[in-house]
């Protein structure tokens, strides 16, 4: 009897020890997951569809709203998604979703709720939003709810090219070179940077401009 006394008494540290190791590293991960871009294998059991993604930290809280972002490759197909704790719309109606990257010209694209409210998506150009991401630091986001509220979160995108192009490859996506090649300053940066000039620097730039384009010819 003392014997098994001694057994159970054991056992039950060993157990203790292992159960707060998992539970470490739970929620490490689960640290992981909040404060870092990460890739995941995940499934849409009502569907049976097996899919990968990337998926964005949550914004810094208590200054942003709690919105995230993925871009998922499902059935062969690129997705951007976003997940947030309220109403986005419902099911296939579409609302205005406009991103920034860095202090360049914001660009504003339709999304469509799920069958979830609080999950949206789109599948058109996806591979545009993706280069864009990947040629950035940091993307702001606003999202028109379908009950009024505009939601707002800025990201970082440290850490997102690995994670994503994870998700690219699995989908057999390679972005075409017209994207792959484009610099990372367009025209749109280059107007909205311009109008923060004086007359006198703006001159100055379009004659040095002028001689740029003088000497290319």
């Amino acid at each position: 009897m003392k014997h098994n006394r001694v057994q159970r008494s054991r056992f039950g540290r060993i157990m203790g020890v292992f159960l707060m190791a998992s539970a470490t590293s739970i929620v490490a991960e689960t640290r992981q997951e909040i404060n870092s871009w990460t890739f995941h294998h995940e499934s849409d059991k009502l569907n049976n569809v097996k899919y990968t993604l990337a998926r964005s930290p949550l914004p810094q809280r208590g200054l942003y709203d709690r919105l995230r972002m993925a871009i998922v490759c499902k059935e062969n197909k690129l997705q951007f998604t976003l997940d947030a704790n309220i109403l986005l719309a419902s099911k296939g109606r579409a609302f205005e979703f406009e991103y920034q990257i860095d202090k360049r010209t914001p660009v504003t694209i339709s999304m469509r709720g799920d069958g979830d409210k609080r999950h949206s998506y789109t599948d058109e150009n996806v591979d545009i939003i993706v280069q864009d991401m990947l040629t950035g630091q940091s993307i702001f986001i606003r999202a028109h709810t379908m009950i009024g509220a505009v939601l707002t979160s800025l990201i970082s995108l440290e850490g997102a090219a690995q994670p994503i192009q994870q998700v690219l490859l699995d989908c057999g996506v390679t972005l075409s070179s017209k994207y792959a090649e484009q610099s990372a300053y367009s025209l749109g940066d280059f107007e909205h940077d311009f109008k923060s000039f004086s007359s006198e620097q703006q001159r100055q730039l379009l004659i040095q401009i002028k001689a740029i384009i003088d000497d290319m010819r």
